[in-house]
Parts: structure tokens; C-alpha cells; sequence
């Protein structure tokens, strides 16, 4: 067990790119925690799509030990967060099972929109923060105009902000050096009842789940019963051990220490972020404050292009949530598309980056149809249902009015580019709440619609600032507004796919959109198709798509014209009989394209 005094639990925290995880392998090297020769960038990001994208997903846990300038040993227990608004809710897990943060800011791009986000969860946690500078080995660096900014914006003290270059290596000891002076040493008391926090949990096909914990006071052991406090559930501990990135397997842990524990638990359903874990007998009573568990904001159906593979996609889908808390699904089934999954994430990244694993990882093409978010349908007997699907909308008689969910987002932008952001804020129904400066760069408040953002608004942001916009968001309430739901008719068919919630004033200009797309992308048939957007009972836009026509009467050489009248005519009923019972195949690109709005 390592004395209190010792140990320093800290995360790392920043903007999405300003150097996190390169940080993080900077002192694990310096440390010598991991050998040279099994050295790699990103050494903490381990899934592929992690180390393709750049990005980090899932928070990661190492024990660094390090001799600081007064010869003594410290254990550091480091935790690498993701730095995307999506895994937001990694992020706050993190936060609360260490005593300090490392605020790490790009000094030739300044502070971020997510940098403020994450740091204010920081400062929610009560952390001590060390502010770094990094980057400066680059030519554009400039510590002095962003220290400033830190000082303006968030309203740390930067004087003695460490200047930093990760990817040399340059002010990596004086980093060591601040965590061991500057931040706190855990509290806690090694002879009270076991008490430790479930930071996180996840699968493994050898040894079940593996429990991440950090313990607040008592000791843990090897062979230990324990149990959850939520469920009750009671386990035999197997093994101990702590991260130094591969697992070591120790004999116990002790209070202020971070590591792992598996217990023969079968399902990571079983074990709840946040939770408290204590002994069978003699254990702690109270629990400890719990994290609110993550709420998906955004839903969308899969659906395998192939039906045939309905039941590998819900393997597929089974094994991603047995590691992904925050994701979730249930079956649903679609006139065109057949049988599939309504899946629920925290933002479109996160689905993004689930449809890329299945697809990767498991080898299954699939459909996925339009992002919604969840509605409040207040009907007129007084009760309220949630709409997670446009398709499942009750009769429009019944319902008395719709909420919808709203959010705070907050934009940073240089000062040239404010006027297109606002414009672009104003198109998609927000209201501006504030609008600071910092510097050269217009800090923008503004409270928006979340159906509105879940689409593509990220991707407007980035294109009318030439992506010198960050963009950072929190969920705000619901309130009420004037929304109908679109359908779209291909042959008078309801297409359920494409159906979407629309404001009202909106749904002429999104609906005409809608159909000239389609009649472009739905190939031509024997007949004439018309494609028609529609709320309720009522056409609000339509186009057709004209028939493909075989000359039938190719093979009339002379003779009467009463023959070729004859033979169009019978053309005339086969196509008017073809119309009423021909169907119309919709190519999958069509359904992924209609769905890609542009203004």
C-alpha cells in the first residue's frame, strides 16, 4: 500500500488536437514506465478507429512512477481523457475519481470552445488545474497572447503557465515536477469500510468484465467478497492489479489508488458507472454520489443492407453495448428496409463512430436513417409520450402540442467570420443569449433547437469559417413549438425511412428540397412515379419522375395508322395497370443521399 502523501491522481484535459494524448506518452517515457522499444504515439489510444481518426474515445488509466527533484517516490496515476463534445460523459467520469487537472492549451491556436467545456468540469470536480502551454516548438506559437486569453476567458491565474512541447519533449520534468508540487494528495482513511467509485467497466473474453476503481477509504485484497451497493449483487474478487499501460497484477489496493479488480461478473450491465463497491460483511453503508447516467440525445435506425445478416448485426450490436454504456438499442422493423436496430448515442461523432466499428469489426453494410432526437408529445388527455421516431407519430386530432429539446451552444470564431455564423445560427431557429470578445476572436451564446444541430450544422460551422470555429454544447430543456412531421410518398406509397420532424414555417422549402433531390437519385421506371412531400393529409411539394417508353411500334411498317393507335393504346392500360401495382425500387445510396440536407 503507498502512503497518501505519495500519490497524485490527475487527468489531462483540453480541446479536441491540442496535444493530449501526445502529452501523456511524453511522461510515461520520461518516467520509464514503458520501454523505448515498445514506445508508439498514442500509446494510450488502443482501438484502430482511435488511432485512425486521431481521436481519443474511451478515457484511459496508467500508473506512472517517478523520483521527483527531492528524492522521493511518487506514484502518479494519470488518466487521458477525449477532448469531442460527444464522450463529453467520459470525460466527467474521469473528473471525479482524481484530485487534479492538467489544462493543456495549443499555443498558436488559444483557448476552444471545448477546452472552456472541459475545464468548467474541472472546476464542478473542485480540481486543482495547472495550466500548459504546448506546441511551442512551432513557429506560430505564442505563450505570452495565450496565457493572456487563459486569464480573460476562463479565469485561471497563467503567470507560471509550463511552456511545453510534447512532441520534443521540451518541459516534460517541470510538468512532473508541478503535478508532484502543485496538485493535492488524496484524502482518505486505510482503516475505515471499504469504500471505492466504479470509474468505468468493460469487456474482455478471458477474464469478464474488468472493473476500473478508484477506492475512496479502506483497503482491497485479493479474494475479497464484494458488493455493488446499487444492486446488491455480491462477487468473489480474482485478481487485483493497476495499469502501467499493460496490467500488473498486485496483491491490494489501498485508499487514493486508481486500478482494476475482476470478479467473475458475467455482463458490464452489471456493473453501473458511478457506483459504489464495499465488502459483504462490514461494509460502508452510505454511497457515494453516483454519475448521471449518460442520456443518448440522438437516435437513428440501423438496418443491414443484406436482411440476411439481421442476426450478425444484432451480435454485432450486443457485443458494442456490452462496452459502450452510454449506447442504446432496441428492434425495430420498416416497410423498406426490413428488420433493424433504433439505436440511441450522445452525438453524431458517437454514431459515427459505432457504425464504423460494426462495419469495420463485424463486416455487415448498413443503412442508417435520418438523426432525430427525442420529442415530448403532450396528447389532449393530458399524458405525454416520447417520439423517438417521426415514423411512430400519433394521430395529429389527438395531440394538443410538441416540445422539442433545446440546447446551449457556444461558438468561438475569429472576429471575420462572425457575421456567417450568425446568419447560419439565425437560419436554424436560434436565439442569441450573449456575444463576448476575447482578443481578436467573438465568443457567440446562442440557445438552438437540438434537431436543428444534430444534422449538419457542424459541418456548415466549419465550411463558413474555413474551420476556425470550435464548437461546444449542453443540453438546456424542452419547449414548445409549432413542429408537423414530413412524409414522403413515392408512388403514393409512404416511404417511413425518410419521414422527419420539421418546423412548420420550414417544411415547404425543406419538403420541395426533398423531392427534387429524390427525383434525381430513384432511377427511372416502365411508368410515370410521382414523388410527393406531405404533412398530414396535405401535398406541400411534389415532382415526377417521367416514365422510361418502349417504342411498340417499331415493328408497323405500312398499312393503317389504326394499328399504331391500337398498339399505344394497349401501352397506354399496360401502363396505368403497371402504375397501380408496380413497386418502386429505391436504390440504398438514394435513402443515405435524400438524407444529407444542404441548404
Amino acid at each position: 500500500m503507498t502512503d497518501l502523501n505519495k500519490i497524485r491522481n490527475f487527468s489531462i484535459v483540453a480541446h479536441i488536437d491540442h496535444g493530449k494524448s501526445t502529452l501523456a506518452d511524453r511522461l510515461i517515457q520520461e518516467t520509464g514506465t514503458v520501454e523505448d522499444r515498445d514506445m508508439k504515439a498514442q500509446l494510450l489510444d488502443s482501438m484502430d478507429i482511435e488511432r485512425e481518426r486521431g481521436i481519443t474515445i474511451k478515457a484511459n488509466t496508467v500508473r506512472i512512477e517517478y523520483k521527483a527533484d527531492d528524492g522521493e517516490d511518487y506514484v502518479l496515476n494519470l488518466i487521458d481523457t477525449p477532448g469531442h463534445v460527444d464522450f463529453a460523459y467520459e470525460v466527467s467520469r474521469s473528473m471525479r475519481a482524481v484530485e487534479g487537472s492538467l489544462l493543456v492549451v495549443d499555443s498558436t491556436q488559444g483557448v476552444e470552445a471545448q477546452t472552456l467545456a472541459n475545464v468548467y468540469q474541472a472546476i464542478d470536480a473542485d480540481h486543482e488545474i495547472v495550466p500548459i502551454l504546448n506546441k511551442i516548438d512551432l513557429p506560430a506559437s505564442d505563450c505570452d497572447r495565450v496565457a493572456e486569453q487563459i486569464e480573460d476567458v476562463i479565469g485561471i491565474d497563467a503567470t507560471g503557465a509550463i511552456q511545453v512541447s510534447a512532441k520534443t519533449g521540451q518541459g516534460i520534468r517541470e510538468t512532473l515536477e508541478a503535478i508532484v508540487t502543485e496538485l493535492p494528495h488524496p484524502e482518505g482513511n486505510a482503516d475505515a469500510p471499504l469504500k471505492a467509485m466504479l470509474v468505468d467497466s468493460w469487456y474482455d473474453a478471458y477474464l469478464g468484465v474488468i472493473v476500473l476503481v478508484r477506492i475512496i477509504d479502506g483497503k482491497l485484497k485479493k479474494g475479497d467478497r464484494i458488493k455493488m451497493i446499487s444492486t446488491n449483487a455480491v462477487y468473489p474478487v480474482d485478481r487485483i492489479g493497476v495499469f502501467r499501460p499493460e496490467m500488473d497484477v498486485i496483491d491490494e489496493l489501498g485508499p487514493g489508488e486508481i486500478g482494476f479488480l475482476t470478479a467473475s461478473i458475467k455482463q458490464v450491465r452489471d456493473t453501473r458507472v458511478g457506483d459504489t463497491v464495499t465488502h459483504e460483511k462490514k461494509g460502508t453503508t452510505e454511497a457515494l454520489d453516483g454519475f448521471k447516467p449518460a442520456q443518448p440525445v440522438v437516435f437513428c435506425g440501423l438496418f443491414p443492407v443484406d436482411s440476411a445478416e439481421f442476426e450478425d448485426l444484432r451480435d454485432a450490436i450486443e457485443k458494442l453495448a456490452l462496452n459502450d454504456a452510454s449506447f442504446s438499442y432496441e428492434m425495430e422493423t420498416s416497410a423498406a428496409l426490413g428488420f433493424g436496430f433504433r439505436c440511441g448515442f450522445l452525438g453524431l461523432l458517437h454514431l459515427e463512430v459505432i457504425r464504423d466499428r460494426i462495419e469495420r469489426e463485424y463486416n455487415i453494410e448498413l443503412i442508417t436513417t435520418a438523426p432525430s432526437v427525442i420529442y415530448h408529445v403532450y396528447m389532449r388527455d393530458g399524458t405525454m409520450i416520447e417520439l423517438h421516431n417521426p415514423a411512430d407519430m400519433p394521430d395529429l386530432t389527438l395531440v394538443d402540442h410538441l416540445e422539442e429539446p433545446r440546447i446551449k451552444a457556444t461558438i468561438l470564431v475569429p472576429d471575420e467570420y462572425l457575421g456567417d455564423v450568425l446568419k447560419l445560427c439565425q437560419d436554424r431557429r436560434g436565439i442569441q443569449e450573449d456575444l463576448t470578445y476575447a482578443g481578436t476572436r467573438a465568443m457567440a451564446v446562442y440557445d438552438l433547437p437540438l434537431n436543428e444541430v444534430v444534422f449538419d450544422f457542424y459541418d456548415r460551422l466549419k465550411s463558413v469559417t474555413k474551420g476556425y470555429a470550435s464548437f461546444d454544447y449542453q443540453m438546456t430543456g424542452y419547449r414548445e413549438d409549432r413542429l408537423v412531421k414530413m412524409s414522403i410518398l413515392v408512388n403514393e406509397e409512404p416511404v417511413d425511412a425518410l419521414s422527419t420532424m420539421v418546423h412548420f414555417d420550414r417544411a415547404e422549402q425543406r419538403g420541395r428540397a426533398m423531392v427534387e433531390k429524390l427525383k434525381d437519385l430513384i432511377p427511372r421506371h416502365m411508368f410515370k412515379i410521382p414523388i410527393q412531400a406531405a404533412i398530414g393529409g396535405r401535398v406541400i411539394a411534389r415532382e415526377t419522375l417521367s416514365a422510361m417508353r418502349k417504342d411498340v411500334t417499331a415493328k408497323c411498317y405500312g398499312g393503317d395508322a389504326t394499328r399504331k393507335k391500337k398498339l399505344l393504346e394497349k401501352q397506354k392500360k399496360g401502363k396505368k395497370k403497371m402504375r397501380q401495382f408496380g413497386r418502386v425500387d429505391i436504390p440504398q445510396e438514394a435513402f443515405i443521399s435524400a438524407l444529407k440536407m444542404d441548404d
